[in-house]
């Protein structure tokens, strides 16, 4: 099961925008993949809400695609308590994530794709070493939010093609 995981909690964030194209690239490669948005989701407390996600989404999941925009040089504080507050050895250990970085800057969050694959590691799960950055991402889409560049999205589908071949389909 295919999980895409959009990686902050603002409000109409250009993330999301990602996350979802990658849904819809991933349904026109013949693969149905779910989306958490942490927009509304109280990740400090083990709440009943929370441990319901973790039920019926994190844990079923093996394969994530994080999409992850660049806070302060890294990847957003809502995303790390995500695996903070988690059932770690339930749902992270011993599966597989795709990691795209956001950024509305020059450098695509490479040093937060850094950050981020070195806790995913840390949490036993392998990542996928296509960790694409996107770049200027406001530049890129149109007033729908959907990235128009050729190249950009040549690179999604290329790294998306990796992962499912990696990660056994």
């Amino acid at each position: 099961m295919y999980t895409i995981i959009s990686g902050t909690n603002r409000a109409g964030s250009n993330t999301l925008k990602v996350a979802r194209q990658y849904q819809a690239i991933l349904k026109e490669k013949g693969i149905e993949a779910g989306l958490l948005s942490l927009e509304n989701i109280n990740v400090l407390t083990r709440d009943a809400y929370f441990e319901k996600i973790e039920k019926e989404i994190l844990i079923p999941t093996n394969k994530y695609i994080i999409i992850s925009p660049e806070y302060n040089g890294s990847f957003p504080g809502v995303l790390k308590m995500l695996f903070d507050t988690s059932k770690t050895h339930m749902i992270w250990w011993y599966k597989k994530a795709l990691i795209t970085g956001v950024s509305s800057g020059r450098a695509g969050n490479l040093r937060g794709n850094d950050h981020l694959s070195a806790i995913l590691n840390y949490l036993k799960i392998t990542v996928h070493p296509n960790q694409l950055p996107i770049s200027v991402i406001d530049k890129l889409m149109d007033g729908d939010g959907n990235i128009i560049d050729s190249n950009t999205l040549k690179a999604i589908h290329h790294q998306l093609d990796e992962f499912i071949i990696w990660s056994g389909g």
